[in-house]
């Protein structure tokens, strides 16, 4: 039998592992199940990437970092927190549990995406601080940054530490297989608390411009709804995909 991963830090959940097959479930059935769902976070995800584009081209005067108007500057952070880090990361932990490939080519895609996704953050990181010096406000003030910075400096060090650990300059196989769990774990906590500050981002600008019932602030709803959904399809893909 296998036994889970998880026993040897926690060892009073040890639980054998059983494949689809030996609940009397077809495995092909289930991967097509679990194939629609990830199908589903890759569509929710870019459809939040279009509307909050339509929001921000349409409504807010579109996006640029160098602009002389502020609120183009201001722009480009929902924009690379959503699509770059939000979005990226996302689709970094599916890459490395659903994409039909060698261990080696989903590690590296893995990889890859959370580094764009971190660089990216960056980038839109700035762009509000640059904002805020422009328009003489004050830096760190709502529950949004909090969340938003704590959420970013705890991904770098997942990052740094999974680099560590996993791609150069590796650790021991033992120590590999006993921090997995952790982190998996942190991956999906980082995926929740990046899913929060973005909507807690887009709940503090309709509050800011006192949007009531108009077409702008239903646009911005079905934003929210749809990181919202990118975020549980991300989170059930990568969990069905362990079983199939």
């Amino acid at each position: 039998k296998q036994y889970s991963k998880l026993s040897p830090i926690f060892p009073q959940f040890i639980v054998p592992l059983q494949p689809a097959m030996d609940y009397g479930i077809d495995r092909a059935v289930f991967r097509r199940r679990a194939s629609r769902i990830t199908v589903a976070a890759h569509l929710f995800g870019i459809l939040a990437i279009i509307l909050l584009l339509v929001w921000l081209v349409h409504y807010r005067e579109g996006i640029e970092l160098d602009s002389d108007q502020a609120y183009r500057i201001f722009n480009v952070h929902p924009f690379l927190m959503l699509a770059g880090f939000v979005f990226l990361s996302g689709e970094a932990m599916m890459a490395y549990k659903t994409v039909p490939a060698e261990r080696g080519v989903q590690k590296f895609l893995h990889m890859f995406f959370n580094l764009t996704a971190l660089c990216l953050g960056i980038v839109g990181i700035h762009a509000v601080f640059k904002f805020h010096d422009k328009e003489n406000i004050v830096d760190m003030y709502s529950l949004h940054s909090w969340i938003g910075m704590g959420t970013f400096c705890f991904f770098i060090l997942q990052w740094l530490f999974g680099f560590a650990l996993y791609m150069f300059p590796k650790a021991a196989a033992r120590t590999r297989a006993s921090s997995l769990p952790w982190h998996i774990c942190g991956g999906r906590a980082l995926l929740y608390m990046a899913i929060c500050a973005a909507e807690t981002g887009l709940m503090e600008k309709v509050t800011f411009l006192e949007l009531h019932h108009t077409r702008e602030s239903r646009l911005i709803n079905f934003t929210g709804l749809a990181i919202l959904l990118f975020g549980l399809s991300v989170d059930l893909s990568i969990s069905l995909a362990r079983y199939v």
